[in-house]
Order: structure tokens, then sequence, then C-alpha cells
């Protein structure tokens, strides 16, 4: 049994040209181009939207503790890296 499901797709005459003249120049089908940009798109899109959340779930616990770190700090704390005198992280402070 496959796992495949068929979906119809509608491509502008530019698009579809491009991609038949893509898919004969690497001699595979344009099918097989297809699939593997949208698994590309979506692996991109999946990882955008997992930073996204990160990014909210962080400003949420930031308005909820006040906790923070400020920009000077941590880029005082970058400046010394590799350093004999690095500073350890900057700690959270309200």
């Amino acid at each position: 049994m496959s796992d495949l499901t068929a979906m119809a797709l509608e491509l502008d005459r530019e698009t579809h040209r491009r991609l038949n003249r893509l898919a004969q120049s690497r001699r595979v089908t344009p099918r097989l181009i297809m699939n593997e940009a949208i698994a590309q798109y979506l692996e991109r899109e999946e990882k955008r939207e997992v930073s996204r959340q990160e990014t909210l779930d962080a400003w949420n616990e930031y308005q909820a503790s006040g906790l923070h770190v400020t920009g000077e700090e941590v880029i005082a704390w970058l400046e010394t890296w590799g350093e004999e005198t690095e500073l350890p992280a900057p700690e959270c402070h309200k």
C-alpha cells in the first residue's frame, strides 16, 4: 500500500514552463522537484513557527516575571568570549 496522496496543483504557464525546463535539465520528473520544494518549504516554515512560538513564550514569561538581561550586559559578556578573563553569562534581574 502506498503512502502517497494525489493533489491537484494549478500553475501559471511561466512557472509550469520553468518547472519542466528544470526537470529536463536535471533528468528528473517535475513531480520530484515539486515534492522536494514543498518538503523544504514546510521544514523552513515549521522551524519559523517554532521560533515564533518560542519568542512569544519568552515575551509572556518576561511580562509575567519582569526578569531580563539588558543589551549592554549581553554585549559586555560577548566581548569577553574566548579570553582568559571571559565573564560568566549575565544573570536575569528585574
